[in-house]
């Protein structure tokens, strides 16, 4: 059976020039990060020498992030070692960040969501939505429920392993409906929609829960570490789910409009759908002990929201709940039961082995780490206090919503070059900075560069789930910008609309 990344790997590919330009781009990547880094230590910055430095290696990390000329992982590792070998602090210090709770947060939600993906729970729930008589004559049905199940389960696994899953099953829900009629106009905006779908719902997804995307858990766990602004997993779920409810609505009343007038589906083939679902054959005990750890995951993060609403907050044992089992350890709970539920109990065999576990992505861990352990040294050296007010001095207004404004679009912006996770660690610790500099609560404009940076829907390079539908052959790069730019512009708008109208709940 495939891991999660070879599902991944399998759906990612290029054109010749985008493959040429990438090379390029990797090329001044490694030459420029070591001249920034030199020139800038060189120079007269009216900074503390600590800063000084810092500000040196933080520069040539953004090089590398943005042109990808190293694995971004070892980037976030390149930070902490030239920090510690430049005496900007103690390695004690500089790589404490990577044992924040946070980042058990990370494994356990990583490791639920390859116990989904090795026991197929995934496509069961995948088909199990599409299967239905209801939706099977309608494309705009098919579309509605295929982007619902990429946009749902988006929220509790990342968006590259949604989009892996769910690029293969639109695959073949197109092959099924519009066999013997590819070259058709219609046909080929249906499949044109369907891919886009697959990868567009998956990032509107991923912005409805903490775990959902990384971007989210790094504006989290700066706002947290920096700013001492806590957000519970409840807390966020009141306006991310909204936002991402409200964009994949968009989604859907946009591709009707753009790209499925005149598209006819004939019922016969669109029954072939329910053929899927039952090769699949009864539920599995792996399938099922997997919904079972989930579940128990999901109830213990939500479980503080609930006595919250109930009043109940202030009680004793709620208080003594939030102390004994934060949401780190309730990933840790749900993975391990992961280990301790068996398939079969006479062979010893459980839901998760250890090797298959380890599949999980821990490069994402790493630039975690990496992007924290630096955001904490840019305010302990007093170089986030330089930036801070360097940028206030330049801002015509200097209030919240500005701000939120301000930070979104340069996040956004800066998603269509980089990775997401990595404008996230670039963007949210400056829009933490200039808030405190202007005096400003900085938890709107961190979660408006935190949910912006998990947009970027242009290019193939701009996230890995554009890369995977591209290869498909079906999205043509203009039309991946057309509609991408299009998601963008409404991905401001409702962001800042969003985060500024339910800010008030954190």
């Amino acid at each position: 059976m495939r891991s999660l990344h070879e599902a991944v790997g399998t759906g990612e590919a290029y054109s010749p020039a985008e493959e040429l330009f990438n090379r390029r781009r990797r090329t001044f990547g490694l030459i420029a990060s070591p001249v920034v880094l030199l020139g800038l230590l060189a120079l007269p910055l009216p900074l503390v020498a600590p800063a000084h430095r810092l500000a040196a290696v933080m520069a040539m990390m953004v090089v590398l992030w943005v042109t990808e000329a190293l694995p971004l992982a070892v980037t976030a590792l390149i930070g902490p070692v030239l920090a510690t070998l430049l005496h900007v602090a103690p390695a004690r210090t500089v790589f404490a960040p990577f044992a924040d709770p946070i980042i058990f947060l990370f494994i356990g939600s990583f490791m639920l969501a390859e116990a989904m993906f090795t026991h197929g729970l995934d496509r069961r729930i995948a088909f199990s939505a599409l299967s239905s008589r209801a939706v099977a004559g309608s494309p705009t049905r098919i579309l509605l429920v295929f982007g619902a199940v990429a946009t749902g389960i988006s929220m509790w696994i990342s968006n590259t392993a949604t989009t892996a899953m769910m690029f293969p099953i639109g695959l073949s829900i197109v092959a099924h409906l519009t066999h013997g009629r590819e070259s058709d106009p219609a046909s080929r905006n249906f499949a044109t929609a369907m891919m886009l779908m697959a990868a567009f719902g998956a990032s509107v997804g991923g912005m409805g829960t903490p775990i959902g995307t990384p971007p989210n858990l790094i504006g989290k766990g700066m706002l947290e570490r920096i700013a001492h602004v806590q957000i519970s997993f409840f807390q966020w779920m009141l306006f991310g789910v909204p936002l991402a409810t409200l964009l994949f609505l968009f989604l859907v009343v946009y591709f009707r409009w753009s790209l499925l007038r005149g598209v006819k589906v004939d019922p016969g083939r669109a029954s072939r759908i329910r053929e899927e679902l039952d090769k699949l054959g009864p539920i599995s005990a792996g399938q099922r002990n997997t919904l079972i750890a989930f579940g128990v995951t999901v109830a213990l993060w939500l479980f503080p929201g609930v006595l919250a609403i109930s009043g109940l907050s202030d009680t004793a044992f709620a208080q003594a709940f939030e102390l004994s089992v934060p949401e780190s350890i309730a990933a840790m709970i749900g993975a391990l039961l992961l280990f301790l539920l068996p398939i079969s109990w006479r062979a010893r065999r459980f839901t998760l082995t250890w090797e298959q576990a380890v599949r999980i992505d821990w490069g994402i861990i790493l630039l975690f780490g990496g992007g924290l352990s630096m955001g904490a040294l840019a305010f302990s050296t007093g170089l986030a206090e330089s930036l801070g007010y360097g940028i206030t001095k330049w801002l015509p207004v200097h209030s919240a919503l500005s701000l939120t404004i301000l930070f979104t679009a340069v996040a956004i912006v800066m998603s269509e070059a980089a990775s997401n996770t990595a404008s996230a660690n670039m963007i949210v610790p400056v829009a933490i900075a200039v808030a405190q500099a202007a005096g400003i609560d900085p938890t709107e404009p961190a979660l408006g560069a935190t949910l912006g940076a998990s947009m970027g829907f242009m290019m193939p390079i701009s996230t890995p789930p554009n890369a995977i539908v591209y290869s498909s052959g079906y999205v043509p790069i203009t039309a991946m910008m057309r509609h991408g730019i299009a998601l963008d512009l409404a991905g401001f708008v409702l962001i800042v609309v969003v985060v500024t109208g339910l800010g008030w709940i954190i």
